[in-house]
């Protein structure tokens, strides 16, 4: 399980995921295209969902937890990249579709450092 670090918050998800995210969310950074990312919290959070703004201008940080480097699902970066560029912006989802849940925050309250 690892995790994002973005402008003081830290979300985890699987390394598998994050792999997929960090790939769609480099994309569109790279595009210097801002957009909104959204996922659900985990029992531990609250059992919530959470959002954030991401900008080309706010460094961000992608921590993989696991020594392997995932195996990359093309419909699934190809699922994740619509989604990025609709006006919901990235929801994030598992391979099957599905919601996404992040794990545990890293930090004193739930998503942040």
């Amino acid at each position: 399980m690892g995790f994002i670090m973005y402008d003081g918050t830290s979300v985890q998800f699987d390394d598998r995921l994050l792999a997929h995210l960090q790939i769609v969310m480099v994309q569109k950074l790279m595009k210097q295209e801002s957009f909104l990312v959204s996922w659900k919290d985990g029992p531990s959070l609250g059992d919530g969902h959470g959002s954030i703004w991401m900008s080309p201008n706010t460094p961000i940080y992608f921590k993989f937890l696991g020594s392997r480097t995932p195996e990359i699902n093309q419909d699934w970066l190809l699922q994740l990249g619509h989604s990025a560029d609709s006006s919901q912006g990235l929801i994030v989802t598992d391979e099957d579709g599905a919601l996404a849940v992040s794990g545990a925050s890293q930090g004193k309250f739930p998503g942040t450092i």
